[in-house]
């Protein structure tokens, strides 16, 4: 199973926003952290399924050491979600 970096933002008074950097676009958000992982699961599981239907090719996850060292990812915590398994 593939696993893909999932930055996690929380500012006071706001959800748990989602984002993925490996899939511009694909974002979502909770008012738990749970919530916003289930969340995140469900977005980019529908993301990865319109891109499959379009054609388009699914990237492979990054490093997640890589990517923390991006400073655009300062803001937030990381999660690994895993991908459906017609990535795999």
């Amino acid at each position: 199973m593939r696993y893909y970096v999932a930055i996690v933002h929380k500012d006071p008074d706001s959800d748990f926003g989602v984002s993925f950097p490996d899939f511009p676009g694909c974002i979502t958000a909770g008012s738990t952290l749970s919530e916003a992982t289930d969340m995140a699961i469900e977005a980019l599981s529908g993301h990865i399924e319109l891109m499959a239907a379009d054609g388009d090719a699914i990237p492979e996850p990054s490093d997640i050491g890589a990517m923390m060292s991006n400073p655009d990812f300062n803001d937030g915590f990381p999660i690994l979600v895993p991908a459906p398994n017609r990535t795999a």
